[in-house]
């Protein structure tokens, strides 16, 4: 459990979309600070977020923000990118894209931040999954979502030690740019940052913000051929 009030946070892709709600959020749960990421970042009105050029599939960027940003106890891993191709006819380069920022980036930021957060009392890692982690039928992003919920499990018993929280979080369309032309029911991002924090903050191990992600969690016990989506 983490307290949000007076907290150091990091956002990576915490300029747009979940990420800006999230750290919209933060700040108004009483964080003191946000470090907002992005490839090409933009001044922010508020003094109280800072944001920061970072491509987090550059290894040299992420160590150079863990040594600026060394005040920091809630990570919240968050940036990713979405090529909705079949796996069968996706450009391989943009296959290996969707790993290299979706599954490999939160663990390059993990492995960064870890003893930061850990010579900061613990704090909290929170990783931004989705429903698609246990659904078929959408291509590299989904098998990206499935291998960062098992990173995140693994991250949750390795970081155990030093107390930090580790949250994994499930849900279904955001109502963001990245799936705008997706024609499915959106929530609204203010709500899904609600949720986030509202984990963070009860000390939850994973957080599944809407019914789609319940239900299809629970479908996970039942015959795989359930476990399909259309888009």
């Amino acid at each position: 459990m983490v307290t949000i009030k007076n907290a150091v946070a990091l956002v990576t892709g915490g300029q747009r979309g979940l990420g800006k709600a999230i750290a919209e959020a933060l700040l108004e749960r009483g964080a003191a600070k946000v470090y907002v990421t992005a490839r090409k970042p933009v001044p922010a009105d508020d003094p109280r977020i800072l944001p920061v050029s970072l491509d987090v599939t550059d290894p040299e960027a992420i160590e150079a923000l863990a040594g600026q940003a060394r005040d920091v106890n809630i990570v919240v891993n968050n940036a990713g990118v979405l090529f909705p191709s079949p796996l069968l006819k996706a450009d391989p380069a943009d296959v290996l894209a969707t790993f290299d920022t979706n599954v490999f980036g939160p663990l390059r930021v993990a492995r960064a931040f870890a003893p930061i957060l850990a010579a900061n009392g613990g704090g909290a890692l929170v990783d931004m999954h989705s429903v698609l982690s246990w659904a078929a039928g959408t291509g590299a992003y989904g098998a990206s979502k499935a291998a960062l919920w098992s990173i995140t499990n693994s991250l949750r018993v390795e970081l155990a030690a030093q107390g930090t929280q580790v949250v994994g979080v499930h849900l279904g369309f955001a109502d963001t740019d990245m799936v705008a032309d997706i024609p499915a029911q959106k929530l609204s991002p203010a709500e899904v940052a609600a949720a986030v924090l509202d984990g963070v903050e009860n000390g939850a191990a994973e957080v599944l913000v809407d019914e789609v992600s319940r239900r299809m969690k629970a479908a996970l016990s039942g015959p795989v051929e359930d476990l399909t989506v259309s888009i």
